[in-house]
């Protein structure tokens, strides 16, 4: 089953490709992202996975602790299905079911809300994942994919 909002998000995740991307793209992009931030007010936690590690995290002012934990649990749902954690939302959505009683995951470590997007090099796959917590969920998915394509026209 499909919906409108599952099939956007979904072509999202598949509208930014990169040739490469190391620890060097996690630090423009990260940086991208927290002067985008910081220009328009935004209250956020940054953060970039490059693989299993943490490579870039920043918090803006007006972001609080309960941020970055809303940020790794969100990122927890991607991980774990890899995909966007709005797409994981959107999955659940569209198939009529809720994530937070119908996942069997623990509501500590996983969140299905929009913020974090997979990272993904052509002929490789997804090397890391890319994300935000401070807005409502949707509108930090839309950050992040603001930031991804204007850094992928920009590589």
């Amino acid at each position: 089953m499909s919906t409108p909002d599952l099939e956007a998000v979904t072509a999202d995740e598949q509208a930014v490709r990169f040739d490469t991307f190391d620890y060097d793209d996690v630090w423009k992009l990260g940086s991208q992202m927290r002067d985008a931030a910081a220009a328009q007010g935004l209250p956020l936690v940054i953060g970039i996975m490059h693989g299993q590690q943490r490579a870039f995290h920043a918090a803006l002012p007006g972001a609080y602790p309960e941020n970055d934990h809303w940020l790794a649990r969100k990122l927890g749902a991607a991980r774990r299905y890899g995909r966007s954690s709005l797409g994981v939302l959107e999955f659940f959505l569209a198939t009529g079911r809720d994530f937070d009683t119908q996942s069997r995951l623990p509501a500590d470590k996983f969140a299905a809300a929009g913020g974090v997007v997979p990272i993904n090099v052509r002929g490789v796959g997804i090397v890391g994942y890319v994300g935000v917590s401070g807005l409502p969920h949707r509108d930090d998915h839309a950050f992040v994919m603001d930031q991804l394509k204007a850094y992928s026209r920009d590589f």
